[in-house]
């Protein structure tokens, strides 16, 4: 290879390399401007070159030639670098921003990026709150048989756990020595004030049993303990044979026609929930099948470590599907009261420390406008601040647009007061 060819192939490789870098700091301070590290109006300029270079040549009149490299270098004719690359011409419509932060584009270059806007309007808003929960018993719906008066347990009819009871259904009979000797003063002072009716009554004594003791038959032997309400035996401590005590729990039965979902909602969320609102279940034994539920109650406390309320959902379960400690998913939808400005969620431009829209400003024109958003709804944003009714928003090729208010940002930075 000759020497003149080498240097020919070196100079290539440099302009190659110093391209590439000057890609590299544009694009990071692009990235750094939509973090919020630096303000638009100092954004660096680097992307220009590329999109000057894909316009081709100037359209208008030329207002001066500009550094290919965005070196802060201007001339007021075409010269080349000290690499040998064309100065770029900038238009006299390519200066500053109009009225300080709009951005124009070509109504060509509109249509090829694609883009889109719609009409800001005022929504009735509705947020989906989602949560895991736990099926539980309605505790309201359970009921203990503990007896009042003690004895033997001679036969039970509902003997395991699960049996489903109704009201008035014999449970167990038992022999009770204290119920025999209140019987027998009963009879004794048959036509007369007795306080043996009084005290079988506040043993739970059987109000059948107590009627054939007024029509002088003789007494049972044993008493038949009914079911005072129809539901489920969840717990079962009588066995046939055994002696019990005035007051202990032998039987547990709960009514699971309607079932308790805990649900636990994260602190943030809280504000969306209250009380009637409508709630989806889904539990992993029927992932397909959704229970559908209302909230009832959001308990007063806040879990110290969790960060979450605990609300109580109440879903109707005729046939039996939901069980106790199943594990489920809710969602709540939450409607926000009032009708309010929102935007499609694709409008917005969030870098986490600010976020924007462009708001179209007509033939070409677009605006990067700071909003102040409260909550994010499927498909929208509500905008508390920055946007009122009837304005139009870019909807797609945001990004590109943004790229585009960057380059004329940076390019008035970098001409202002220039004179030339």
């Amino acid at each position: 290879m000759s020497n003149i060819e080498g240097r020919k192939a070196g100079r290539g490789l440099a302009i190659v390399l110093v391209a590439a870098l000057a890609g590299i700091v544009a694009g990071a301070g692009a990235m750094l401007w939509l973090r919020g590290d630096l303000p638009l109006a100092t954004t660096m300029a680097s992307p220009a070159p590329a999109v000057a270079a894909a316009t081709g040549v100037c359209g208008g009149k030329v207002k001066y030639y500009r550094n290919p490299m965005g070196a802060p270098d201007t001339s007021p004719v075409p010269k080349k670098d000290s690499m040998q690359m064309d100065y770029i011409p900038v238009c006299e419509d390519e200066g500053a921003p109009e009225d300080g932060n709009v951005v124009k584009v070509s109504l060509d270059k509109v249509q090829r990026l694609g883009v889109r806007s719609e009409a800001v309007e005022e929504r009735a808003l509705s947020r989906t709150v989602r949560a895991f929960a736990t099926v539980q018993y309605d505790e309201r719906r359970q009921t203990v048989i503990a007896p009042r008066f003690g004895g033997w347990i001679e036969k039970l009819h509902v003997n395991a756990t699960g049996d489903v009871v109704t009201a008035g259904q014999k449970l167990f009979e038992v022999y009770s020595p204290e119920l025999n000797v209140l019987q027998q003063e009963f009879m004794l002072s048959r036509g007369t004030q007795s306080g043996a009716d009084n005290r079988l009554r506040n043993l739970d004594y059987p109000e059948i049993d107590l009627e054939r003791l007024r029509r002088g038959e003789r007494p049972p032997r044993t008493i038949a303990v009914p079911a005072p309400a129809a539901g489920t035996v969840i717990e079962k401590m009588a066995i046939e044979g055994m002696r019990y005590q005035p007051g202990e729990t032998l039987f547990r039965i709960v009514d699971t026609s309607t079932m308790w979902v805990l649900a636990e909602v994260y602190e943030q969320d809280l504000a969306f929930v209250k009380a009637g609102d409508m709630a989806k279940v889904t539990v992993n034994a029927w992932p397909t099948r959704p229970f559908p539920g209302r909230v009832t109650f959001i308990y007063p406390g806040v879990g110290k470590e969790s960060r979450t309320a605990r609300l109580r959902i109440e879903v109707a379960n005729p046939d039996g599907l939901l069980r106790a400690d199943m594990a489920a998913t809710v969602e709540i939808e939450a409607p926000i009261p009032g009708r309010w400005v929102a935007v499609p969620d694709s409008a917005v431009i969030d870098s986490g420390k600010r976020q924007i829209v462009l708001v179209e400003r007509g033939e070409g024109r677009y605006e990067p406008r700071p909003v102040k958003l409260g909550a994010r709804v499927p498909g929208y944003v509500q905008v508390l601040e920055g946007l009122k009714p009837g304005e139009r928003v870019v909807t797609s090729a945001t990004f590109l647009i943004d790229a585009e208010s960057n380059l004329r940002a940076a390019l008035a930075a970098f001409t202002a007061g220039d004179g030339k």
